[in-house]
Formats: structure tokens, C-alpha cells, sequence
């Protein structure tokens, strides 16, 4: 029996943006998903996560198909393995679910095998089976799943090792995330951008360019514990992530109630379309406002911390 686990993940800068090789900046959520792996005659999957209404039935083919490229990459013949999943990490769109399980069921069948792998190699074999879920993933989400922690991300974009470095904030932040219960195609949404950027090259790029400068002063921000800085750093991104069309109504309701209730910040994270945002809401006190005001309408919401 084989065992394996995957850190849940927030972007609070640079979705979409990533795929491009632009900076982003992502955070472990302190939530995981687990995986126990065993040898079978034949693969199945059991899926005891909890979350978001049809979200693990939508994903099923680009489930299967991850599996595919998993045992490819580790060159494996045989792929009789019986999956269980589980663990307090929600399936919903936004949080690295997907990242995730794929780290997750990665090192549980490392472990069954004895394959020895490490994180890097965990880490590469999770890529590859964003693919199916992401089709052209940036790699922030594997690598927040693998390695925890606050993370600063750029994708090489020869083919080479990507640039990730460790983000250090004087002290973990609360952060409120909002499910919209929207579930997203993220391969679709990463595709829908690819192509009004080649339709409206000039306009995507002025957007892609303020992008990475907001990276940069957010990165410079959080590692002085400016907050106040963060929050209007991370409405700017939300401004841009509606430009580019990868908001939603739900989303950006969410957001609005995030503001209304004295968030520093809010904005879409992770592939848009649906899924979750994010608040940046520094105390305890704070945090509760923001996350009884979501779920007063009737929102799925997560309490959590940033820099842990």
C-alpha cells in the first residue's frame, strides 16, 4: 500500500499570465489531498473527496487521461492499480485540486513501487498530468502542490527548469476563498485567452505587461508585510482578469462582498470561468466578517492562511 499526499494551492498573482512566462505568485493553502495507492488487476478509482456538486463526474476523462500520461512518463506497462481519494482538500475549481491529486496519486504509486522518486521527479510527473486538466499548464499549481509554501514562479519557456523561489512574509495572513460553485473547464479557459491574445495582440500585451509589473511590487509587498499594498495590488489584478474575459458573475459577486466588508483585496484565482477568489483578509476578525458575509448568500467558503 502506497501513500501520497498534494498540497491544495491559491494564485494571488499571475494566473494566466504564468502560461506565458510571466512571474506569479502562489501560496500553499494548508489543506491537502490524499492518496493511498495498491496493486489490482485492473485500475479503479475511488473518489471520497467532498466539494463541489459534479466537479469529480466532469473530470472524469481528463481523469482517466492524466492516469495515461502518469504511467507513460514512469514507463510503466502494468496499470493495475486500485486509487483512493481523499483527505480536506474540496474539489472545486480554483484551488489546485487537480494539481493536487496528481501530486498526490504520483508519490502513492512511487511509494507502492518502490520507484524512489523525489520531489523533483514528483513534481515533473504531475506536470505532465496537468495536461489533461489544464492543456497548456503553466506548472505553478504542481509545483505549489509538491513543494508547499509561498512561492515565486516563472515558466521557462525554452524547456528548462523553471524559476521558483521561496517567498517569506513576517507572518502567516489570513485569507478568506469564495467558491462560486461554478465548475470550470480550466483547458478551456487557458485556450479562450490564447486565442483573443492572437486576436488582439496589442491590447493583450499592454494587459500582460501591467500584469507582470503587479507581480513584481506584490512581491516587494508581501515580503515587508504591506498589506494595505497587497490588497490594492491584487484589485488591479482582478481589473485585469476581467479584461481578459476569465471572470464570471458569481466571481465577481463574490468579490464585491469581499470589498464591501472590509477585504484589503479580492480577486479570481486560478483559471476563472468559476471556481474560487480570493480576499485578502488580514485577522482573525476580518476574515470571520468576510467569510459570514459569502456564506450569508448563500457561498461555499475557506477559511485559511497564506505563508505558513
Amino acid at each position: 500500500m502506497g501513500k501520497g499526499s498534494g498540497y491544495g494551492k491559491v494564485i494571488l498573482f499571475g494566473e494566466h499570465f504564468v502560461v506565458y512566462g510571466l512571474p506569479g505568485i502562489a501560496s500553499a493553502v494548508g489543506l491537502a489531498t490524499d492518496a493511498v495507492v495498491t496493486k489490482s488487476g485492473a485500475l479503479s478509482v475511488k473518489d471520497e473527496r467532498k466539494g463541489t456538486e459534479g466537479y469529480s463526474g466532469s473530470k472524469r476523462e481528463q481523469q482517466r487521461e492524466s492516469f495515461e500520461r502518469m504511467f507513460d512518463m514512469m514507463g510503466l506497462k502494468e496499470k493495475g492499480v486500485d486509487i483512493w481519494l481523499g483527505g480536506e482538500l474540496p474539489v472545486m475549481s480554483g484551488i489546485g485540486a487537480s494539481a493536487a491529486s496528481s501530486v498526490a496519486i504520483a508519490r502513492a504509486v512511487s511509494d507502492e513501487l518502490k520507484l524512489g522518486y523525489d520531489d523533483a521527479k514528483i513534481n515533473s510527473v504531475a506536470y505532465e498530468m496537468e495536461k489533461a486538466f489544464a492543456g497548456n499548464p503553466s506548472g505553478i499549481d504542481n509545483t505549489v502542490a509538491t513543494y508547499g509554501g509561498l512561492i515565486w514562479f516563472k515558466k521557462n519557456m525554452a524547456g528548462g527548469q523553471n524559476d521558483m523561489e521561496k517567498i517569506r512574509v513576517p507572518k502567516p495572513v489570513e485569507i478568506v476563498m469564495g467558491n462560486s460553485g461554478v465548475v470550470a473547464d480550466t483547458k478551456a479557459m487557458v485556450a479562450g485567452v490564447a486565442e483573443r491574445r492572437k486576436q488582439q495582440p496589442e491590447e493583450y500585451d499592454a494587459v500582460f505587461k501591467k500584469a507582470e509589473a503587479l507581480a513584481v511590487k506584490a512581491r516587494a509587498a508581501l515580503e515587508k508585510g504591506d498589506y494595505k499594498t497587497v490588497g490594492a495590488l491584487m484589485d488591479e489584478n482582478h481589473s485585469l482578469l476581467q479584461q481578459i474575459k476569465v471572470s464570471g458573475e458569481k466571481l465577481d459577486e463574490l468579490v464585491a462582498i469581499a470589498k464591501q466588508n472590509g477585504a484589503f483585496g479580492a480577486k479570481v484565482t486560478g483559471g476563472g470561468g468559476g471556481g474560487c477568489m480570493v480576499a485578502l483578509t488580514p485577522g482573525k476578525e476580518l476574515q470571520e466578517r468576510v467569510a459570514s458575509a459569502m456564506e450569508a448568500k448563500g457561498f461555499q467558503v475557506l477559511r485559511t492562511r497564506i505563508g505558513v
